[in-house]
């Protein structure tokens, strides 16, 4: 697994780039300030039932949550279940607040 900084993804997002963006946060979290990832929960992944991202195991997939801890994990679970460039967005979204703001 390897980490991508909030900076980096920022600038990857104003790009207009395609990205696959996944966030591991529950609902809440997510309804309360999200950069567009998909909501799949770390409950979720841990549980296998990861539907909505099984076609991009060789896609760049790029995890974040709150602080960088969940995505670490579910990084490492994607990883085992053969998903092949997995990145954590190192802070989560307190050092995406940090830098940028809502």
């Amino acid at each position: 697994m390897e980490n991508i900084t909030a900076e980096e993804l920022k600038k990857r997002i104003d790009s207009g780039e395609a990205l696959h963006i996944v966030d591991v946060r529950e609902p809440h979290e997510h309804e309360e300030f999200n950069i567009g990832g998909t909501l799949l929960p770390l409950g979720d992944i841990r549980a296998m039932q990861i539907d909505e991202i099984e076609d991009l195991k060789e896609d760049e997939v790029i995890v974040y949550c709150r602080s960088g801890a969940r995505s670490s994990q579910a990084a490492m679970i994607l990883e085992t279940m053969g998903f092949s460039n997995v990145k954590n967005l190192a802070g989560g979204m307190l050092g995406w607040q940090e830098k940028f703001g809502k």
